[in-house]
């Protein structure tokens, strides 16, 4: 197993265009999503993912067309998701060229789906994706996870005075689920899940820093790699989400897609702090 972090931009996209807000709100057009995705792959992503953050019905034939149009751009693995509800969905995602299906909400509502995909795809192809925020306050209420077909229910706590504690979101950061992030990212890999794409709704779009506490709580209890996610802006901020944060990968937007910051540039850095990652041949 290599050493080597992955360095992933992120199209978050409204089916057709890519689009970045700030705390998952006040999105903006960021530019077209096959145009983006060549650049990437010339500049030295290590993957690439597209989301649909729509993710309506009626518009999915369009999202499937843009996973086509980027897919032929890549020569490096594609991870997609955004509305992904069933079995059926996931395939339809993977035959229009994904390499992983990314789920979330779908997750929460119905553990099993995790299996279900897991089972059909294989865990290294099922990336869960956790919306966390922090929660300050102190008092505890408990939530549940029921898995079907299990007599088990997982209790999680949903705030901790003793403790930090991260809410678990979803329908876009709108809901809360009242699940703590560290049990439903455990709960997960035993489901199936071979990836946790973890973003901070705090930091998300705020150029800030990736969320160290949050990324170390997770990639230190989960075996399976952690992707971290939201407020990165300097090479430095990915320096400390691979160290202090000991994340195996790192996405970023909108420091790529406005020309912020090179892929290649930021890998020449790390690679200058002792950090190992892949160059392009």
């Amino acid at each position: 197993m290599t050493l080597a972090r992955r360095i992933i931009p992120c199209l978050d996209t409204d089916g057709v265009r890519v689009v970045k807000g700030v705390n998952f709100a006040g999105l903006r057009d960021a530019g077209d999503p096959a145009a983006l995705a060549a650049r990437y792959n010339a500049e030295g992503a290590d993957e690439l993912v597209v989301l649909d953050i729509a993710a309506s019905r009626d518009r999915r034939p369009t999202f499937l067309e843009t996973i086509r149009r980027v897919a032929t751009e890549l020569a490096v693995p594609l991870t997609a998701g955004g509305g992904i509800r069933s079995l059926d969905d996931a395939r339809t995602v993977i035959r229009a060229g994904a390499d992983k299906i990314t789920v979330n909400t779908a997750a929460v509502t119905r553990p099993e789906l995790i299996t279900e995909l897991s089972q059909e795809f294989g865990a290294q192809a099922v990336v869960l994706a956790i919306d966390a925020k922090f929660e300050s306050s102190s008092v505890a209420n408990l939530g549940c996870v029921v898995v079907a077909n299990s007599s088990e229910t997982l209790s999680v706590v949903a705030s901790r005075a003793e403790n930090p504690h991260w809410d678990v979101r979803i329908r876009g950061g709108r809901d809360s689920t009242h699940l703590d992030a560290l049990d439903w990212a455990k709960l997960a890999v035993e489901l199936g899940a071979g990836e946790i794409l973890l973003t901070s709704m705090d930091r998300d779009g705020t150029q800030s820093g990736f969320d160290i506490d949050l990324t170390n709580a997770i990639s230190s209890s989960v075996s399976v790699p952690v992707i971290a996610s939201g407020g990165a802006k300097s090479p430095q901020h990915f320096a400390e989400v691979f160290t202090a944060g000991a994340a195996d990968a790192a996405l970023a937007a909108s420091i790529f897609h406005e020309q912020t910051q090179s892929i290649r540039a930021l890998k020449q850095f790390l690679a200058s702090q002792n950090i190992e990652v892949r160059f392009p041949c």
